[in-house]
């Protein structure tokens, strides 16, 4: 295995005003598509805790735990995450399947002045499907995102220092099965678990998981 959990203790100070407002708007703006008839095509979008993730994504920043500045955000919905890591000095991405968030994610950064890229596409990159249960239908739906959003962004997964993502039920395995043959060593993987909080996985050397 070519993955090490990695241990961090999330800054814990208090939110910059900035980043308070930022996410008080995303929270606004959130709840309002949660009721909204829109939800009903997007069901499986879920918001991450994220004042949580912004002081775990600060302690990366601080004390430099990724090999470089360049961040992607897999399944960006909202691009709230993306949105805190650009605030970082991030150089950030999101890559996002449904229109109507990525529509929603570059209008919250551009309202908050905040560079940050958003592509409409899957995340998974060409031959993912391959982790998929072993061309089972469990996971079928995550191919199921048209264009590659990584060729969009003009990058490859391997380019990135840092992704993260917030795993649906049952997907965890598969994103560290993606993350460990698709990344470049000594990326950090950075998953949302709900209840369980975040955790943190570095690539440390090169090679597909099997």
């Amino acid at each position: 295995m070519s993955l090490d959990r990695v241990r961090l203790r999330p800054y814990p100070g208090e939110l910059p005003p900035d980043v308070q407002a930022l996410l008080e708007d995303a929270g606004r703006r959130i709840d309002r598509f949660l009721e909204s008839e829109e939800i009903r095509r997007h069901p499986a979008f879920v918001p991450s805790d994220y004042a949580q993730v912004y002081r775990t994504l600060r302690t990366v920043a601080e004390e430099q735990l990724a090999p470089g500045r360049s961040f992607c955000e897999w399944g960006s919905g909202f691009g709230v995450v993306a949105a805190l890591a650009a605030k970082l000095r991030f150089r950030a991405h999101g890559i996002e399947v449904a229109r109507s968030l990525v529509d929603q994610a570059r209008q919250l950064a551009e309202d908050h002045a905040i560079s940050v890229e958003f592509v409409l596409g899957s995340f998974l990159p060409p031959g993912g499907d391959e982790f998929l249960t072993g061309g089972g239908e469990e996971f079928c739906w995550l191919a199921e995102g048209g264009d590659d959003g990584h060729e969009l962004l003009g990058l490859d997964p391997e380019d990135f220092d840092v992704i993260f993502a917030y795993p649906w039920p049952g997907e965890h395995e598969v994103l560290l099965e993606l993350f460990e043959h698709f990344a470049s060593s000594q990326a950090l993987l950075l998953l949302y678990q709900g209840r369980e909080g975040m955790e943190a996985y570095r690539k440390v050397r090169d090679g597909p998981r099997r």
